[in-house]
């Protein structure tokens, strides 16, 4: 059925975007419009004639707006069925008008939280409570109630009422189950907020993430699966979600993995860093005193490997950057970065050959923060832990052996221990100068990792004495990290074997003395970090 031609709407929102053309749109359509507080001053500023609901109730807003619509000739108006004989005489008796639009938006209550200095009195008070009061009644009634919860909505509702009178049925549907969900997600953030905080370890009974669906994708990890992106509003960071994409093709599901394991990687260091990724492990990543060093750094990490590969900066892309990246024989699907200069975004579509192609996603200023919460979902549920973004501190790692590691070295270990927390366990990262030279991962054996580092870290150079390749073998001189302690000593002397000068692990192993008496016999220092990054 359509709905009795609106007469009235009741708007009180918190979020003003859009209001005013849609209230000017409403008023053309002789619509009569009611209104509270703030809302109200604001579509009169427009130049619009707005009632006030205090002055229709005779009952005036209290307590500093936190009653102002809770009245029974507001709900009323909502709740009645006008198919109802007695509702529609109820009205009459009491002088009751019928509201047949609500227009609302809850106070900010997500917003409010994600704010680092929030106080608790600050978060109280953002709690809506006629909102969701407003909401509901008017969703119920959706036989005869337009309900309004987002500014997205405004359009296609003006539009059906101005060419109508009133709405249909089937959109009021679908905007109530849109006003239930907004109620749900907004009643599970305040739920989840009082239960306490999942990042001290205060995990609730039960806990719902919100998620609204931002995009869907071409497929999923294969052209089987169908797949979508869901956005967290309740986490407003610089990330891949709110990117803007300023060049190439639809992205994929594997491109936004790949992308987001770069971009949490090159935020993860405060020098100018570039990281390059593979089948969402790092093949190649580096830091230097400008982002062109930088970049070939990374590049020459794994050559073959960063063929098609996905970049990740934490500077804006500048042209030196881009002129390497656009050199002849490589291959980028995507890059992320807080920014791209004019003349690099120039060079990297209009360059190289895959110019029309390559993805180019632009997330803006990176910030200090980052994700706290990391979720995992398995058969029947998900698993919750937080995150292992908590900073290292060399001044508290123990030297476990007879050679100390010189100041060159713990630069280098550093950089290798930053690195190994980003690759999928078993993780060996093999660091030279400030750059990752060789990995081995997701092995079920670290002994197995070692040698597929040691064996990444060998390459061949083109174009060497003569003009032929020339084999370097990047080991000698090298450092070795791992994420986890080592089981035995095998991987100790097979890495000194190969030219490794110093280590660096958590250490707590019931094998430890084994490992520390093997790096003794090589004269390899040896640092226990005692906190392991396993990313399993």
């Amino acid at each position: 059925m359509d709905s009795p031609p609106i007469r009235r709407a009741l708007i009180s929102v918190s979020d003003k975007s859009g209001l005013a053309e849609l209230a000017s749109g409403l008023v053309e359509s002789g619509i009569q419009i009611y209104s509270t507080g703030g809302t109200r001053r604001h579509l009169e500023e427009a130049g619009l004639e707005i009632r006030d609901v205090a002055e229709y109730t005779e009952f005036p807003e209290m307590m500093d707006g936190r009653v102002k619509t809770l009245h029974p000739r507001i709900f009323a108006g909502i709740l009645c069925r006008h198919d109802r004989d007695d509702d529609m005489q109820s009205l009459e008796e009491h002088e009751i008008s019928s509201f047949e639009l609500v227009i609302v938006n809850l106070y900010p209550f997500q917003e409010t939280i994600a704010r680092p200095d929030v106080t608790r009195e600050e978060a109280i008070e953002q709690v809506d409570i006629g909102g969701p009061s407003l909401v509901r009644a008017a969703a119920k009634n959706h036989a005869f109630v337009s309900i309004l919860t987002s500014p997205a909505q405004y359009s296609e509702v003006l539009d059906e009422i101005s060419k109508n009178g009133c709405t249909s049925l089937a959109l009021r549907q679908r905007l109530s189950a849109e006003a239930f969900e907004s109620t749900a997600r907004y009643d599970r953030a305040i739920a989840d907020y009082f239960a306490g905080n999942p990042e001290d370890g205060n995990f609730p009974e039960s806990m719902a993430i919100p998620l609204q669906r931002k995009a869907l994708l071409r497929y999923g990890e294969n052209p089987h699966q169908q797949a979508a992106l869901y956005s967290r509003p309740d986490e407003p960071l610089a990330g891949l979600v709110h990117a803007e994409q300023l060049n190439g093709k639809e992205l994929s599901y594997n491109n936004l993995l790949d992308l987001d394991s770069a971009l949490h990687i090159a935020r993860s260091f405060q020098q100018p860093a570039v990281s390059v990724i593979k089948h969402n492990n790092p093949c190649g990543a580096a830091v230097a005193e400008n982002l062109g060093d930088a970049t070939r750094k990374a590049m020459a990490g794994d050559p073959l490997s960063a063929f098609g590969s996905v970049l990740g900066f934490n500077r804006s892309v500048d042209a030196g950057a881009a002129e390497i990246l656009s050199e002849p024989g490589l291959f980028i699907e995507a890059i992320v970065a807080p920014g791209f200069e004019e003349k690099a975004l120039e060079i990297l579509t209009t360059i190289p050959k895959w110019k029309k192609n390559v993805r180019l996603m632009l997330v803006g200023e990176l910030g200090d923060q980052q994700a706290r919460l990391q979720p995992r979902h398995i058969d029947g549920g998900m698993l919750l832990q937080v995150a292992d973004i908590l900073p290292d501190e060399p001044d508290q790692w123990d030297i476990v052996t007879t050679a100390r590691p010189d100041e060159s070295q713990l630069s280098e270990l550093e950089f290798a221990w930053q690195i190994v927390r980003h690759i999928k366990s078993n993780a060996i990262a093999i660091c030279r100068d400030q750059s990752l030279v060789g990995v081995g991962a997701g092995q079920m054996s670290r002994v197995d990792s070692v040698e597929i580092a040691i064996n990444k870290a060998k390459i061949l150079v083109p174009g060497g004495t003569g003009g032929h390749d020339v084999s370097e073998d990047r080991v000698q001189g090298a450092v070795l990290s791992s994420d986890a302690f080592f089981p035995f000593p095998d991987s100790i002397h097979r890495a000194a074997d190969a030219g490794v000068v110093a280590i660096i692990q958590p250490g707590g192993s019931r094998r430890d003395d084994e490992v520390i008496a093997a790096c003794n016999e090589r004269g390899l220092p040896m640092v226990f970090t005692g906190k392991r990054h396993f990313k399993h």
